[in-house]
């Protein structure tokens, strides 16, 4: 136990043991979707209530993105939930400007495994038409099965050991953001429009429809802990994502152990990393009992490592004092046990560590910047 093993989880692929009923859609590369209109090209990622495809619309002749949800009652209706918020912004966006990905349709779709329902979203990347690649309209002979393939998944394993075997032989790995090419080349004529993906998780604010939000590692205490929540957790989440995008690991990524549940692991790992948790709010939840003794000490979990957010920076991660210094005072509001005390989204647009400061060379990177739509 220790903030070291906050690094990135090992999962690359969603295994096999969910392509079962109730489970995964198992899709071969050319399927077709919604009576042939959508045809299957590959797999672009995975989560735990979905596989995500790159399709071929035959009938706009542009690429999308297929969504395909688990078939059990619980993630079917996730789905639905998803489309009525996605449907809900549509209606508000019909032009398509805001920076949110547009629901362009939803179906179901029968399998082996039940009944999927299917969200078809607008593909942000670059448009593989325009990249010369032409669509695949039929399954090819013997096609490959996706990430549900034993095959698949021993490839994919071993591709990614090779990378990483290459990436050690003689070079130096170096998290992002520390030794990264300069602010300037990398934004140097960039022409980009970032939106805002995956509603999974999203509900109204006065319509919960659950009190377990938020994808696991980027999971606020308050939410493990039944404590209540409020659009605070989400802050608590760009902290994490922030963390993420500047170090290339994740802050928090527990796990179940011998005696202590993946909750518990994600609680020690949170306090060892940011100190111990108040008592007041420790022992505040409907679910603290579960973790917490009356003096608000982890009840399996006895002996934290506690290693200071600013040290692990600069220790693990090579971020200069000066550096960690700023990127903490940015980070620490947003990452306070108590949710009243977060800053909202708003405030943190106004924090000193989020405007770029100006310096020589920095013509080019203004530039790019003012090109970039968010």
């Amino acid at each position: 136990m220790s903030c070291s093993s906050s690094s990135g989880s090992e999962e690359d692929d969603e295994g096999i043991d969910s392509y079962r009923k109730g489970g995964y859609h198992a899709v071969r590369i050319g399927d077709p979707f919604a009576a042939g209109r959508y045809i299957a090209q590959r797999k672009l990622g995975w989560g735990q209530f979905s596989t995500v495809w790159l399709a071929y619309d035959t009938q706009s002749s542009k690429y999308v993105a297929l969504k395909i949800q688990k078939s059990a009652q619980q993630f079917a209706q996730a789905a639905l939930h998803e489309i009525d918020v996605l449907s809900s912004i549509a209606d508000g966006d019909p032009s398509n400007s805001k920076c949110v990905v547009h629901l362009i349709d939803h179906f179901k779709h029968s399998g082996p495994n039940g009944q999927h329902l299917c969200m078809v979203l607008e593909f942000l990347a670059k448009d593989p038409v325009r990249s010369g690649l032409t669509p695949i309209l039929e399954r090819p002979e013997g096609g490959t099965l996706n990430g549900g393939s034993t095959m698949n998944i021993i490839e994919k394993k071993l591709k990614r050991r090779a990378r990483r075997a290459v990436a050690n032989i003689g070079v130096r790995r170096d998290s992002m953001g520390v030794e990264a090419p300069k602010p300037a080349r990398c934004l140097d004529g960039i022409d980009m429009r970032c939106k805002v993906v995956d509603f999974g998780n999203a509900c109204w604010a006065d319509k919960r429809f659950a009190e377990e939000i938020q994808t696991r590692q980027y999971r606020a205490p308050e939410v493990i802990l039944l404590s209540g929540y409020t659009f605070s957790v989400d802050m608590w989440s760009f902290a994490c994502i922030a963390f993420e995008l500047a170090t290339g690991d994740m802050m928090f990524a527990p796990k179940t152990g011998q005696g202590f549940s993946e909750d518990e692991d994600h609680l020690a790992l949170m306090m060892e990393l940011l100190g111990k948790m108040p008592r007041k709010i420790a022992v505040g939840g409907a679910r603290s009992k579960d973790f917490f003794d009356r003096h608000g000490d982890l009840k399996r979990i006895r002996r934290l490592k506690f290693l200071p957010l600013d040290r692990l920076l600069v220790t693990k991660y090579k971020f200069s004092e000066t550096d960690a210094r700023e990127f903490l005072e940015f980070l620490s509001p947003l990452l306070d046990f108590s949710p009243e005390k977060r800053p909202t989204a708003q405030q943190c647009l106004q924090h000193p560590w989020l405007n770029l400061r100006r310096s020589d060379g920095q013509s080019n990177m203004d530039a790019g910047m003012s090109k970039l739509k968010i």
